[in-house]
Parts: C-alpha cells; sequence; structure tokens
C-alpha cells in the first residue's frame, strides 16, 4: 500500500527471545530507539516517527509486542504479565547487540517502557511514554477489582476480562461444575463483541475514538457497541491506512492485545516487591488534554506529587488531542520525542 511506502526501505527480521519468536522493524543508523506500540495497534502505528526519527539520525527498532502482528501469540492470559514483556525486549537488545536505548511507549507500550525502566534501568538511557501514566500500586486492593467496584460491569477492562480454568483452581478444587459452567460462558466475552463488526469497522471505532471521559458503557451494552465512528474521517489518518490495520487484525484476531488486560491482576500480584519503586530513568510523559479519563483523574494525577514521587525529575507536556497522540499531533509529538532525545544523546 502507499503508505507503507512512504516509509521508505524497511528491514523486516523475525527473531527468537524470551521462548517466543518476535517480529522487529528496523531502520536508520545511529543511537537506537526502541518504539513500542499498544493496543489495537502493531510495528505500523509508529510510521510517522519511524521516518522522522531516522531522517535525524536515529536508528529504530520497532517490534510487534508478543500476542500482535507477525510475533507469537501464546494463548493464555498468563503468559502476558509485565516481566514477559520486559524480557521479550531485552532479548531484543541482546539480539541487536544493545546495552542500552531510549525508549518510547504508546498507551501498552508505555506501561512496558515505564517497566523496562523500573525492572532494567541499566538498559535504558531515557523513556518518553505516551497517554499512559506509571501509577502507584493500591497495596489493599487490585487494579480490575477496584475498577469494576468503581464502575461496574459496563467499564471496558471489566469486560474486557477473562475467566478461565487454570490448573490453579483444579489444584485447590474451588470450583464446583456450576462455577465452572459460568466461566465457560463468559470466556471470550470482548472477542464474541467484536465478532459482530469487520475489522475496518473495529479499527475506526478505537483508532478514531474521541471520548475524554473513563470508557463505560451503558448498563446491558457491550463498549464496543458503545463507541462510535465519526461521519467523516479526521485529517491525520487515512482509509487506506485503517485498511492496514484491518487487514491485519483480520490475519491475527484480537486475542493477544486482550490478554494484557487479562494479565493486570496478575501484574498486580507479582508486583509486590515493587510497592512504592521508584522510576529514576530520565523520563518525559506527553498526554493529550482530551485523553480517555485525562479530566476525571489522570489530570489530577499527573500534576499531583504522587506519580512525581515515584517517577523524580519527568517532564510532563500536556497538548491538545485524543488517546492515538502519536497519529493525531504525529509532528509535534515527534519534536518533542527528538528534543528529549537530543538532551540526553
Amino acid at each position: 500500500m502507499e503508505c507503507m511506502k512512504k516509509m521508505g526501505e524497511i528491514t523486516h527480521h523475525r527473531i527468537k527471545t524470551n521462548g517466543i519468536w518476535m517480529h522487529v522493524a528496523e531502520k536508520g543508523e545511529g543511537p537506537v530507539v526502541l518504539l513500542l506500540h499498544g493496543f489495537p495497534e502493531f510495528w505500523f502505528s509508529w510510521r510517522h516517527q519511524i521516518t522522522y526519527l531516522t531522517n535525524h539520525g536515529y536508528r529504530v527498532l520497532v517490534p510487534d509486542l508478543r500476542g500482535y502482528g507477525n510475533s507469537d501469540a501464546p494463548p493464555s492470559p498468563s503468559s502476558y504479565t509485565i516481566f514477559h514483556i520486559v524480557a521479550d525486549l531485552i532479548g531484543v537488545l541482546d539480539h541487536f547487540n544493545q546495552q542500552q536505548v531510549f525508549v518510547v511507549g504508546h498507551d501498552w507500550g508505555a506501561h512496558a517502557a515505564w517497566h523496562l525502566g523500573l525492572f532494567r534501568p541499566d538498559r535504558v538511557k531515557g523513556i518518553v511514554a505516551l497517554s499512559v501514566v506509571f501509577s502507584a500500586r493500591s497495596p489493599d486492593i487490585s487494579p480490575i477489582q477496584s475498577l469494576t467496584k468503581s464502575f461496574g460491569d459496563s467499564f471496558y477492562m471489566t469486560q474486557f476480562q477473562v475467566n478461565f480454568f487454570s490448573s490453579l483452581c483444579v489444584k485447590q478444587m474451588e470450583m464446583n461444575f456450576i462455577k465452572f459452567e459460568k466461566l465457560i460462558q463468559e470466556s471470550g466475552r470482548a472477542e464474541r463483541a467484536f465478532a459482530k463488526y469487520d475489522c475496518l469497522t473495529l479499527m475506526k471505532k478505537f483508532l478514531l475514538i474521541n471520548h475524554g471521559d473513563v470508557l463505560v458503557a451503558p448498563p446491558g451494552m457491550e463498549i464496543i457497541d458503545h463507541l462510535q465512528i465519526p461521519s467523516s474521517l479526521p485529517p491525520w489518518i487515512t482509509e487506506d491506512e485503517l485498511q492496514v490495520y484491518a487487514d491485519k487484525f483480520q490475519e491475527t484476531g484480537f486475542t493477544g492485545g486482550l490478554n494484557y488486560y487479562r494479565a493486570i491482576d496478575l501484574n498486580w500480584e507479582l508486583q509486590a516487591p515493587w510497592q512504592g519503586a521508584k522510576i529514576r530513568v530520565p523520563s518525559k510523559l506527553i498526554v493529550g488534554d482530551k485523553d480517555i479519563g485525562y479530566e476525571s483523574w489522570k489530570k489530577a494525577y499527573v500534576h499531583g506529587d504522587v506519580m512525581k514521587g515515584l517517577i523524580p525529575g519527568v517532564e510532563v507536556v500536556i497538548m491538545e488531542g485524543h488517546h492515538f497522540i502519536q497519529l493525531e499531533k504525529h509532528q509535534e509529538v515527534s519534536d518533542h520525542i527528538l528534543s528529549f532525545l537530543n538532551k540526553l544523546a
């Protein structure tokens, strides 16, 4: 497609890391920048930044995270903890013989970037995170329990959960037949809801989201049914580009990406030893002022003392825009990324 050609020649690798095969796009020469995408995306989401950064003397490595694109997608949600994701990325750096790199992440990619800096600061020169903050861990209640308590069954992360008959449940003998039957009925709720739409429609519902509040559907409605498509495309994306996403997810499905949400509470359990740990890698956070949940909670958190205590010295940029800020405001975001990299390079 024409939008692929505009990026110029890109080298595509398939490498073995942390027990899976991972696809990595590569371009450019110079200091290495690792670009990490979110949901529902793959390496193609960084097309503007790939061109921009390589034109300014940087080399980019852009993986499809596990569960996405041409990388492997293990079936179990328990294979998508943040420890799996960070280990995958360390394997990428080792494969390309990179001791330290800059890391730029959006959405779940931002979550991965924060934790790469938290767990392995020796491998990270600096972090630029888009749209997703590094959140304080509650010692008392898991994230999904807390969010479901606050917003109910119509909150999108609650709907993205899946119950599955784990070996742990078998060992502990905690389930009777009625409970097991209910788990089977609930399994794959989001996939069943998504299946009512073609992939191009799904991409429009997600990537063109202009919902600035917390994503909660009306009672009894699936979140994917609640998301609306604008009457015309915004100027920052084309039908051709949306079709690239649609074709890829038609190939892969959405379960890999949804499994990140399904591992949220498991992450919470496993990260107890890092309670209150700080990220001391130089960091920059970029958030759109109309991003999901910005006004209702993110704004206060970003400008409050808790986040600044967890990431001493973090730079914060609030710009006009929505969630997929690296697409919607690609020139402005690219400029911010470059200025931060140049300062540290």
